[in-house]
């Protein structure tokens, strides 16, 4: 499966809900193992002039979920994919586009997600995600787990 295809149908679906059509995100990149979103400052800005933390922290669970679900795509499953909680850190202001990059987590093991999966109909797997400042640095980073449940 082409991956150019996989990402124009995440970009669809994404643009096929309205609050994330409204944000403007867009897929950036996707290369196997990394998920890359990007979106306009000035769709998400706050108070401050910065990007407001409701959008980086959507546009975080989003590239988790997108990347959980190009994953399943590749391996050839159909489920249905889900955050079963997450945790957030803002460390820095972020004064530009907004970039979020979300992987896997160190300690996930694909394989062993997609074999449970297969065998038990259910899984789940840990993320991360981070929005990056302009200089090369992390503005937020996010930590998540997602469960996937096969499809009937």
């Amino acid at each position: 499966m082409p991956l150019d295809a996989a990402q124009q149908r995440l970009q669809q679906h994404y643009q096929s809900m309205p609050p994330v059509a409204a944000m403007q995100v867009s897929v950036a990149g996707y290369d196997g193992t990394r998920l890359r979103l990007r979106a306009p400052l000035a769709h998400h800005l706050n108070d401050k002039g910065c990007a407001f933390g409701g959008s980086l922290a959507s546009m975080m669970t989003l590239a988790s979920w997108g990347l959980v679900s190009l994953g399943l795509e590749r391996a050839g499953l159909q489920a249905e994919v889900f955050v079963a909680d997450s945790q957030i850190r803002y460390l820095a202001p972020l004064f530009a586009d907004l970039e979020v990059h979300a992987e896997l987590a160190p300690e996930a093991d694909w394989n062993s997600f997609l074999a449970t999966l297969r065998e038990r109909r259910r899984a789940r797997t840990s993320l991360v995600a981070r929005a990056l400042l302009p200089e090369g640095g992390i503005a937020t980073e996010f930590t998540a787990r997602y469960v996937a449940i096969a499809k009937p």
